[in-house]
C-alpha cells in the first residue's frame, strides 16, 4: 500500500511538472520576440519594458541609434534607462548610462563587443567579448534592476556616465540634435549613487528636460573615482552641475561574490523621487522576481486577444509582437510631471500622432480602452496647461507637427467609440483651439501651421511648408470636430465643419492625368494658379525650376526634408488618404471603374510605398467601390511579402507601434477608419480570434474552412444572423458575441451591396 502510494505521488509530481511546464510555454508572452523590426528600418526597442514604461534600459551602441541598439558587430558605449522605439528623425533620450568592466579607474571609455546576445520579452542579456563580463537587465516601471555577473577572480568595476545621451552632435544648435545642457553626480554612500542629466533638443528641438537618477548596489563600494570635464578626482565624492560633464567610476573589489545586482530608479522630479520610486517598485535584490512581474504584467493585456490553438508559431510571434510593440508608447509620466503639479493623468512621447492615430490609438481603445481614456485626458491636460494639444510630444515639450492638428482623431475615435471618463466638452474647446487660433511662430511645435491661409482660401498655399497634407489633414482634422460637435448638440459648429471638411477638394486638379489616372491633389499659390513648375532650391538670384508630378517625392534633393509640399510621401498616396469622404474620391475619379483601375496601378506599379502611414488605409478603399475580396487579396499579398519574424521583420519605422499595430488590426481581419465608429472587415489570417472586452464580454471572429486557397468571404454571420456588410460598428463587437465567416475558393458577392459609411 504505502509503495503504490509513493508511486501515486510520483506521478501526480510528475503530471503536475507537466501541465506547469505546458502552461509556462503556452504564455502568450513567449511569442513576443522583440528582436522582430529590430533590424532594417524598424528601429524598435529592444529592452525590457512595462507597458507604457516610463523606463526603457538597453545597450547604446554609439550615440548615433534612435533606439539604443544596433546590430553585432557594433560596439557598445554602455546602458542607458530612457529610450524610445521605431522611431525616425534624430535620436532622444539615452540617459544615465552605466557600463561594467574591469580593471583600473583611469579611463572613462569602456567600449566593448557583445560576444552573444539573449533577448525575450522583459529581458536583455549579453556578454562582452573583451573581458567576458555578463550583463542581464529586466525593468520595472520606473526602475531598471542589473544582474552583472564578472568572471571568476576578476576585479568589479562600473561607470556611472550622466553625461551621455544619443544624438550627440559637435555642431551648436544642431537641428534636431540633443544638446548638453548640464549634469550632476555623488557618492552617496558605499552602496549609492544619485545624480541627474540635463539635455535639450533631440527629434521635436525641445526644450531642456532633466532626468534624475537614484542607483544602489548589493556590495559596497570599495574605491572610486569622480570625473568632469575630462579630469579624474579621487578625492571628491561629488560633481556639482557647472555645464560640464560629469561621471563616476566605482570598483567592488575581487571579494566576495562574482554577481553585482544594480538598481537604477528614474524620475523627471528630483533624486530623492528617483529613491522612491526604485525603493517601492523594487524593494528587494531578487531579479527573478521583477522579471516574473513584468512578464505577468504584459499576459495580462496580451491574454485580451486570443488566437485559436493551430495558428502558426510564425503568426502568433507576428501578432503578439505587434501589440507589444503599440503598448510601449506613448509612455506613462503620471506624478513625473515637472511643468506643473495635478493628480491628471500625464503621457509624454507621443512620437507622433500622425503616425499613431490611425491604428495605435483604435487597437490601444480596443485592448484596454481604460487606458485609452486616460491617454485623451492626459493630452487635455497638456492642453490647459501649455495651451494645445499634442501632434508630437518628447522631453516633456509640444513638437513636431508633421501634418495636421491629429489629437483631434484621437479624440473623436474615443468620442464615437463612447469612451468613459473624457470631458468631451472641454476636449471639443482643445480641438477648436487648434482650428482657429495659429501657433504664431510654434508651427512646428503645436497647433496648425498655415491655418490663417486656410481659413482665408480653403486649402494652404504652396508656399507654405508641407501645404498639400495639410490642407488634406485638416480637412479631415474639420470632420472630426464636427463629429464631436455634432454629439454634444452643436448644430452651428457642426455644420461649419462639416463644410470645412471639404477644403481638400480646393487642392484636386480634376483634369491632371497620370498613370492612366485622373485628377490628384497637387500644388496651387495663394492667388489659385495651378504650379506646374516649382522653383528648384532657395536662391534669390537663380530660380531654376522642375517640373512637379504625382510622383516626385521632393527631399532631399530639392528642399528641407521638413518643407516639401507633401510630407513623406506623393501626390499618388496622398491622393487617396480622404478617410472621412472616400465615395466623393470615387466620383472624383472617375466613378467605380476608373478608381478600381486607379488602386490596382497604384499597388502594380509599385507606386504605394508599404513603409509609411499615409497609405494605412488605402488596401481597404476596394470596399467603397463594392468588392472588399480585392482589399483582401492587396492585404494578404501585402503583409506577405513585407512582414515576417525576421529582425528586419518590419517594412518600415514602427513609429511608436504604428507598423505593428496595423499588422495586429489585419491579422484578425479588422482595420478602424479611425476617428469613425467601424472597422472594415477582410480575410483575417487567424482562423478564430477572440476578444476579451473591458466590460467582460467576448467577441470572437471565426473564418470556417480558411486556408490557403479558401480565401475568399461567402458568407457571414453575426451571433447567428446572416451579415451581409463588410464593415462592423464598434458597438457591435463590444456588445460581444461572434462573427463567422464562411469561407471559399473564389470571391462571392458578400459585402458588395451595403458600403461602408459616408460623411
Amino acid at each position: 500500500m504505502q509503495v503504490k502510494m509513493c508511486t501515486k505521488v510520483l506521478m501526480l509530481g510528475i503530471s503536475l511538472f507537466f501541465i506547469q511546464n505546458s502552461n509556462a510555454q503556452n504564455q502568450l508572452h513567449n511569442y513576443v520576440d522583440p528582436m522582430i523590426g529590430s533590424e532594417g528600418v524598424g528601429r524598435v526597442f529592444v529592452g525590457p519594458s512595462y507597458p507604457y514604461g516610463m523606463v526603457k534600459p538597453s545597450p547604446d551602441c554609439t550615440v548615433n541609434s534612435n533606439s539604443g541598439w544596433l546590430a553585432l558587430p557594433k560596439e557598445v558605449t554602455g546602458f542607458s534607462q530612457i529610450h524610445v522605439s521605431g522611431t525616425g528623425g534624430g535620436p532622444k533620450y539615452g540617459n544615465i548610462q552605466i557600463m561594467p568592466f574591469s580593471g583600473a579607474l583611469d579611463k572613462l571609455d569602456q567600449t566593448s563587443h557583445r560576444a552573444e546576445e539573449n533577448v525575450k520579452l522583459g529581458y536583455y542579456e549579453t556578454v562582452f567579448k573583451e573581458n567576458q563580463i555578463k550583463t542581464e537587465i529586466t525593468t520595472a516601471e520606473k526602475a531598471s534592476f542589473y544582474r552583472i555577473t564578472y568572471p571568476r577572480n576578476a576585479s568589479k568595476e562600473l561607470k556611472i556616465d550622466p553625461g551621455f545621451f544619443l544624438g550627440e552632435s559637435p555642431e551648436p544648435d544642431g537641428r534636431e540634435a540633443q544638446q548638453f545642457v548640464g549634469s550632476q553626480i555623488e557618492v552617496v554612500s558605499d552602496h549609492e549613487v544619485r545624480g541627474y542629466s540635463r539635455i535639450r533638443g533631440g527629434w521635436n528641438n525641445g526644450r531642456a528636460y532633466t532626468v534624475y537618477f537614484w542607483a544602489a548596489f548589493d556590495q559596497p563600494i570599495a574605491k572610486y573615482v569622480t570625473w568632469k570635464d575630462g579630469k579624474f578626482y579621487a578625492d571628491q565624492s561629488s560633481q556639482f552641475d557647472s555645464g560640464k560633464k560629469t561621471a563616476a567610476l566605482l570598483s567592488f573589489g575581487k571579494e566576495g561574490k562574482q554577481e553585482l545586482n544594480v538598481k537604477i530608479g528614474i524620475s523627471f522630479l528630483s533624486e530623492l523621487k528617483a529613491k522612491n520610486n526604485m525603493d517601492i517598485e523594487i524593494p528587494h535584490w531578487d531579479f527573478s522576481t521583477v522579471l516574473t512581474g513584468l512578464e505577468n504584467k504584459w499576459e495580462q493585456l496580451l491574454n485580451r486577444i486570443t488566437l485559436s490553438p493551430d495558428t502558426s508559431i510564425e503568426h502568433k510571434k507576428m501578432f503578439y509582437t505587434g501589440l507589444y510593440h503599440t503598448m510601449l508608447a506613448p509612455v506613462n509620466r503620471t506624478g513625473e510631471n515637472p511643468l506643473w503639479t495635478n493628480n491628471e493623468p500625464y503621457y509624454d512621447d507621443f512620437y507622433c500622432i500622425w503616425d499613431t492615430f490611425r491604428s495605435s490609438s483604435p487597437l490601444i481603445t480596443l485592448i484596454d480602452p481604460k487606458r485609452e481614456a486616460e491617454i485623451v485626458n492626459a493630452m487635455l491636460n497638456i492642453y490647459k496647461r501649455d495651451g494645445y494639444m499634442p501632434e508630437g510630444r518628447s522631453g516633456n515639450d509640444n513638437g513636431r507637427t508633421q501634418g495636421g492638428s491629429n489629437a483631434e482623431v484621437v479624440v473623436a475615435d474615443a468620442f464615437v467609440k463612447n469612451l468613459k471618463g473624457i470631458d468631451y466638452e472641454l476636449a471639443l474647446k482643445a480641438m477648436l483651439k487648434d482650428a482657429t487660433v495659429p501657433p504664431g511662430g510654434n508651427e512646428e511645435k503645436e497647433g496648425r501651421g498655415g491655418l490663417t491661409e486656410y481659413l482665408r482660401l480653403g486649402y494652404v498655399p504652396y508656399n507654405v511648408p508641407r501645404a498639400g497634407n495639410m490642407t488634406i489633414d485638416f480637412s479631415y482634422n474639420d470632420y472630426n470636430i464636427a463629429t464631436v460637435a455634432k454629439g454634444l448638440g452643436y448644430t452651428d459648429l457642426y455644420n461649419q465643419y462639416m463644410k470645412q471638411a471639404d477644403s481638400w477638394q480646393n487642392l484636386w486638379r480634376s483634369d491632371y492625368e497620370n498613370n492612366g489616372a485622373k485628377g490628384f491633389i497637387m500644388p496651387k499659390d495663394a492667388a489659385g494658379n495651378w504650379l506646374d513648375d516649382i522653383v528648384f532650391g532657395e536662391s534669390k538670384i537663380q530660380k531654376p525650376t522642375f517640373k512637379y508630378t504625382p510622383v516626385i517625392i521632393e527631399s532631399p534633393w530639392y528642399v528641407c526634408h521638413w518643407c516639401v509640399f507633401f510630407y513623406e510621401a506623393t501626390s499618388w498616396e496622398y491622393s487617396f488618404s480622404i478617410p472621412h469622404d472616400v465615395p466623393e474620391l470615387v466620383r472624383k475619379s472617375g466613378g467605380n471603374s476608373a478608381f478600381q483601375k486607379r488602386l490596382d496601378t497604384f499597388f502594380d506599379a509599385k507606386l504605394y510605398n508599404v513603409a509609411n502611414e499615409p497609405s494605412f488605409l488605402t488596401p481597404t478603399l476596394y470596399h467603397w467601390i463594392g468588392k472588399p475580396y480585392l482589399s483582401s487579396d492587396r492585404i494578404h499579398e501585402i503583409i506577405t511579402n513585407n512582414f515576417n519574424t525576421s529582425h528586419e521583420g518590419l517594412p518600415g519605422n514602427d513609429d511608436s507601434g504604428a507598423m505593428s499595430s496595423w499588422l495586429s488590426f489585419h491579422m484578425m481581419g479588422l482595420y478602424p477608419n479611425a476617428g469613425q465608429p467601424y472597422y472594415l472587415l477582410n480575410t483575417p489570417f487567424i482562423k478564430e480570434t477572440t476578444v476579451k472586452l473591458e466590460n467582460g464580454n467576448q467577441f470572437k471572429i471565426t473564418a470556417k474552412n480558411l486556408n490557403d486557397k479558401n480565401k475568399y468571404i461567402k458568407a457571414a454571420f453575426l451571433n447567428g444572423k446572416p451579415y451581409s456588410k463588410a464593415w462592423i460598428m464598434h458597438d457591435d463587437i463590444v456588445k460581444g458575441g461572434e462573427l463567422i465567416f464562411e469561407m471559399d475558393s473564389k470571391p462571392s458577392a458578400w459585402g458588395t451591396t451595403i458600403l461602408p459609411p459616408t460623411k
